[in-house]
This record gives structure tokens, sequence and C-alpha cells, in this order.
């Protein structure tokens, strides 16, 4: 243990010593060699954070070697650790798996700085760089010469960093309190901030006084708290930032109540903004929750964070509320009843509610906007939301030509037809993403009806997240591997097909693969792809494309869908002569598929012998995270799922106190109960003895019965399998039975 008055004395020193500095640079030489007596140590290092990235720079260390190293402030190093939990840490041996797990599950030692040269890490000391609550970075103290760090070591060495971060502060140019270089910018005084501070109940009240009562602007503030903070600030720009998509278990509630938002930009690199970003224990929260390994932390004003989730206001490009909106149009609606002329396309209140329209069914996650006429009524704004039509609001009548009108220009329609349909696109950008909008015109009796598709946009899903049965996965993977041969998925429209077959392609999609994609549309893109847009008109069909493509030396080709005999008969022909393809069609299940083919008129030994297998889906809705219950299953639920699963397959799922899960409802989820969808899946594999059956054209009912002999398990038994799992209810399991 070491002596305390000699440890006052060199703690003393070391105050001195930086006093007399003008840079903790100038003063390191000295200072190394004193702290480094003081534990009796063989190396130290000091990590400065870096204000304008989320990392740790050791611009000071021991040892010969000159080169900066960075971590990131995350639990993938120890300095890293400490940084973001604000924690000290004693680590006894850092080679030691269990030691660090212990503390973190995914704490790691960077080795690769022992590995680089002769050097040795046998224990470690590191401790948080604090001042007025604000991380400014980590002092790291390695291999103590006789034994191994004490808890008065670990005393000695706060007591170090709290002196050095009283350096730091004023080195990096830092101040003590939040607004304190509001001060020193002449922009408030020092007597008006402490009467402004004294006055206001929280942060979010001082800066609505700060902008209103002192006239000083947001920007300002924003500098003054990214300065105090350490960290970079940003404002509310929604064309340059999104809400980051996640599986997280954060919902709005408590991110609004914290004032966080998890945002992206426009490459999907996550930012966790904060109006505090120096509350360690809420960031750590976050980050056990997100699950991901690297992020930014920004600094934003507390109206900021909270337009980012959905409230405050739009700012930017998003228009305006949608009451507003329909309360301008009502006003404008009855000026129009006197002057009996209809409202303009181009007006202010249609534009902004057109785009509101767009951006509501984003924020819902909406696959489909319906736009409805009424005889005698105001026109229905419908959303298809999880599978399931949604009322959204009502548009007065009197606005319905100039709504079409509007959406007409959009998509490059002509807006003077109005006899027959009409197909347009319009590309527009929400939330800094730019979605693709396919349009369509139907007339009716009431007049002109909208139907707008909102198409995937982003990458591919990857194949983990595609919520497949262990059974199916490993059977898929095997499929997948296979040098040449057919693979289809099938299902009904929006049963998630070109989702499914993109997963698949993310897999096989290496550099010694060539990989040709003939779809309509092109709705999902991946690297690595040549992706091409097959257009009827002109007749650059699917069975063209593909017929081009086998010129193009091919390893796999994804043929979009087999609409007809001609392209059904080219995808086999490609697969006979040594390409793996990958197509859909819109059957009910894996046995029909083959009966439909066979119906089309292709030869049965070709087919079976091109088929690898086939992997039927359907969408079916989940239940809610944030308002999911468990309950005990009736005796008529038991019952059901007995019945459905089959008895002589009973064995395959415990049925011993078993647990079901419903959703209660809650605004997160409009009190459906249900939020999001996953994918039941009939997968079927191709094996002799189905082989011989497709050879002599036989039923489905007989080709069902081979398949399920061969592993193959039904959509109903897939999606008990999902009820069981806790991912649906047994009511959305009987939309799937009945259809089946």
């Amino acid at each position: 243990m070491l002596d305390t008055p000699r440890t006052e004395l060199e703690l003393e020193k070391i105050n001195r010593l930086l006093d007399s500095h003008s840079t903790l640079m100038d003063a390191y030489q000295q200072l190394e060699s004193i702290i480094l007596g003081l534990f009796d140590a063989e190396r130290m290092s000091i990590f400065q954070r870096r204000r304008q990235s989320q990392d740790l720079s050791a611009r000071f260390k021991t040892g010969s070697e000159t080169r900066e190293i960075k971590v990131p402030i995350s639990p993938q190093s120890i300095a890293g650790y400490v940084a973001l939990a604000q924690l000290p840490l004693l680590i006894a041996n850092p080679y030691n798996s269990e030691e660090l797990s212990s503390i973190h599950p995914r704490l790691r030692f960077e080795d690769k700085f022992d590995k680089s040269s002769s050097f040795t890490t046998r224990n470690i000391l590191c401790v948080p760089i604090l001042n007025s609550g604000v991380l400014l970075g980590v002092l790291q103290v390695i291999n103590k010469r006789k034994g191994d760090f004490s808890d008065s070591d670990l005393q000695i060495a706060q007591d170090l960093a709290k002196i050095i971060g009283n350096k730091f502060r004023y080195e990096l140019g830092g101040t003590q309190q939040p607004f304190q270089f509001l001060v020193h910018n002449n922009l408030i005084s020092d007597s008006e901030l402490k009467k402004v501070t004294e006055s206001s109940k929280d942060n979010r009240q001082l800066i609505q006084r700060l902008v209103s009562e002192q006239r000083i602007s947001e920007d300002q503030i924003g500098q003054a708290l990214s300065i105090h903070y350490q960290v970079p600030f940003l404002t509310f720009n929604p064309d340059k930032y999104h809400l980051y998509q996640s599986d997280s278990k954060l919902n709005s509630s408590y991110l609004k109540r914290n004032l966080v938002a998890v945002i992206a930009d426009v490459s999907d690199n996550p930012i966790v903004l904060m109006s505090e970003p120096n509350n360690a224990a809420l960031l750590m929260e976050i980050e056990s929750a997100l699950g991901i390994e690297s992020y930014e932390i920004c600094v934003a004003l507390p109206n900021a964070v909270l337009q980012y989730l959905g409230e405050g206001g739009g700012g930017g490009s998003a228009p305006g509320a949608m009451d507003d909106i329909l309360d301008e149009i009502g006003t404008s609606s009855e000026v129009q009843d006197d002057s009996q002329e209809e409202m303009s396309d181009d007006a202010p209140a249609v534009v902004r509610l057109v785009s509101r329209i767009l951006h509501d069914a984003k924020r819902l996650n909406a696959s489909d906007i319906h736009v409805d006429p009424e005889k005698n009524g105001p026109t229905r704004v419908r959303m298809r939301v999880d599978g399931v039509c949604r009322d959204i609001t009502q548009v007065p009548a009197s606005h319905h030509s100039a709504v079409i009108a509007r959406i007409k220009i959009m998509s490059n329609l002509n807006i003077a037809e109005k006899r027959v349909p009409q197909d347009g696109k319009i590309a527009v950008r929400m939330s800094g993403q730019l979605v693709e909008v396919r349009v369509a015109t139907i007339p009716t009796v009431a007049g002109e009806g909208v139907v707008m598709r909102i198409l995937a946009s982003g990458g591919a899903m990857p194949m983990e997240k595609m919520n497949l049965s262990p059974r199916n996965m490993a059977m898929l993977k095997e499929m997948i591997k296979k040098p040449h041969g057919i693979i289809l998925v099938v299902g009904p429209t929006g049963s998630g097909k070109t989702t499914t077959l993109h997963a698949v392609l993310g897999d096989l999609n290496t550099a010694d693969k060539k990989i040709w994609t003939a779809e309509d549309p092109v709705e999902i893109t991946q690297p690595g792809l040549q992706q091409v847009q097959v257009n009827a008109k002109i007749g650059f069909t699917f069975a063209n494309a593909l017929r081009a493509f086998l010129r193009a030396d091919p390893d796999i080709i994804l043929i979009g869908e087999m609409r007809d005999k001609e392209t059904a008969q080219a995808g086999i022909e490609a697969s006979l002569t040594g390409h793996l393809v990958l197509s859909t069609l819109h059957t009910n299940s894996a046995p029909e598929t083959i009966t439909r083919l066979l119906d089309l008129g292709l030869d049965p030994v070709n087919f079976s012998d091109a088929c690898v297998g086939i992997l039927a889906q359907r969408l079916i809705r989940t239940i809610c995270p944030n308002c999911k219950e468990p309950h005990v299953p009736s005796e008529d639920d038991i019952a059901f799922i007995k019945r459905q699963y089959g008895q002589e397959f009973l064995d395959e799922i415990n049925l011993d106190d078993i647990q079901l899960y419903h959703g209660k409802g809650c605004d997160e989820c409009g009190d459906t109960g249900y939020k999001g969808r996953t994918g039941v899946h009939e997968l079927l594999t191709m094996t002799p003895g189905l082989r011989s059956l497709v050879y002599k054209e036989a039923s489905v009912h007989d080709m069902k019965a081979q398949a399920m002999t061969d592993g193959m398990r039904t959509l109903t038994q897939d999606g008990i399998y999902k009820v069981l799992k806790g991912d649906t209810d047994i009511a959305q399991l009987q939309i799937i039975s009945g259809a089946e």
C-alpha cells in the first residue's frame, strides 16, 4: 500500500506542474515519470475524447512508438468501456475473457498493440477523466511492477483524474456550465444567465427563454452545448437524417421522456441524439437496447429531439399537421361554396395535404395508400398497414379533383384524361430517404380513385432476420449451395417473395459469383448484383431478359416472376445448363406449384430434374412488443393447435405448460395489439420419392403427403410454431389455416 503523505505530495507536485505549463503536451514528459513512479508501473496513456467523433485518441503514451492510438467509445475496448460507462476499472488479466465478460458481455481487450511490439500487457488500471459531469478522456496505467493494482491505487487514480480533468477542460476550450460559452462571447451577462437559470424549471424552458427573451439564436445555444459536452451539435434536418430502424425495445414514450432520439444519416450510420449527453447511465441503457457496436453521440436542443420523434411540428421539408391542413381546406371550401369555383391543384393547402399523406404513410410503414371517392360524401384516405386497411382521414368532396390532379402531376400523368386508368411513378424524399411510389388511377362512378404503392427501399434483409424455423433455415441453406437448379418462392401478391429472394441473394452474393436479376420493378438494390428492369411495353420481357443473361456468363439468375410458359420453359432450360435460377410464382402452396407448372405444359421429367425446392410463404401480423401480454391457453386453443398441427407430428412441439400471448392495444400499435409482420413458410425439397410422383403427374394430395414424409411442414404448422414462440396469436393463425 502506498504511503498516504507521499501520495499527497506527489499529487500536489502534479497540480503545480500542470499549473506551470500552458498545455498538457508541454507538461507530459515530466508528468509521465511522476505518475509511473506513483503507481510503480511500466506504461501509461491519456486518451483524449475527440469532440467531432465518437472515439478516444491517445496522443500521449509511454514507449518509443509515436503513432496515435484511437479506440471507439464502446465496450469493444477497455478504455472505450470506461468512457462509455464513466466507471473506473481494475483488470487483473486483460487476456482473461471470463473476467472481461463479467464486466460487460461485449468487452474486449485490444491486443493488437501487444502483437505489434514485444510489450505484453499484464494488468490495467483505467479511470474516466471527468469535469462538471462531462467525459473529457481516460487515464490508463499498465503493468504494476509488483503484484496487481489495489483499491488504494484506484482511489489515487481517481484523484489524479480530477486534477487532469481541470487541466483538460481549459486546454480544450471547454466550459464549467452548459451555457457558459454564451457569457464568454458576450451574448448574455453572467448575472442575467444566473437569473434566467434560477427562474427556469428545466433546460427546455431555459433554452426557450434564452431564445425568446435574450434573442440568442438556437445555433449559438447549440455551439455552447457542443463545447460544454464535447460532442457535435445537430439541428433538425429531415433531409439529411432520419429515425434509425432497428429491432430495439426502445418505445417512443421512453425516448420522449428522456429527450433521446436514435437517428441515422443517409448512409444509415446510427447517431444517438441527446439533450444531455453526459448522462452515462441513460447512454448505457440505450447502447444495450440497440445492440449496435458503433454509433456517434451528438447533442441537440430538446425541441429538435422531439421533432425527430414526430412531435413539435415537422420543420424542414416536412409538411404541417394533418388537422391544420384540413382546417385550412375547410375554411377555403366555405369560400368556394360562394364562388362555385373548383380548388386549384397547385393551391398551397392541396400541395401540403398530398405531401402530408405521403409522409404519414412512410411514418406508419404503410404499403399502400387508397384515395377513394364517395358519391355525395367526403373522399376517404385509407392506408394498408401490416396488411390491413386503416381509415386515416377524410378530404372534403370539393377538394377531391384537386388532390387527384396534384397526384397525377407528381407522377407525370395526363390530368385531362379522366375516363381510362393510368399508371405512373413518384420519386419523393422522405426523412432523408428517396422513396419510390407507384401510382394507379382508376375511374369510378363517384370520380377518379387513386392507389399508391410505396415500394420497398434499401438493401436486402439478412437471412437470419427472415424468422425461418431452424428446420427450414437448415434446409434452405443446403438448397442454395447447389451449383445449378431452380428454386421457387411462391405466394400471393404482397407475401414478401421479393424480400425473401433478395435475402437469399444476399447470402449468395460473393466476389466469385456473377449474379443477374430481372425484376419489375427493381425495389431492393444490392452492390455486386447486375439488376435489370424489364419493360413489357417495348417487348423486353422476363423471357427475353433471361435469354440475354445466358449470354452474359452468369452463375446465378433471378427472374422476378414466371408469368407464362415461355418464361418458365426458359428458366428450366437455364437451370439444366448449369445455372442456379431463382424465381417467384403466384400459387397458394408448395405442392400446388408443381401441378400449376405442369399444367402450363412443362415437361415433368425436365422440371423434376431442375427443381431444387419450393418455398411457399405468407405474411402474418405480429404482436405489438409494447403491449404484449401472456395468457393461459383455453381448451379450445389447445384443441385447435393439436388438430391443425396433426396428431402424427405432435411430438415435434412441446404442449406442456405452454403460454400464449396477445396484444392488449396501445398508442404504439394504434390500439390494434399488432405491430409489424413476419413470415410463415412451407419448404418443399425435391427428393427421389417426390421426383417419381412428378414423373407420374400425381395429384396434389399425394405430392403433399410425400413432401411431409420428406420433412416439409405446412404453412399452418409453421404458423403454430410462431404462435408457440410468441410472435403472433391464434387469431392470425386462423386466417392462414382458413386460406390454406
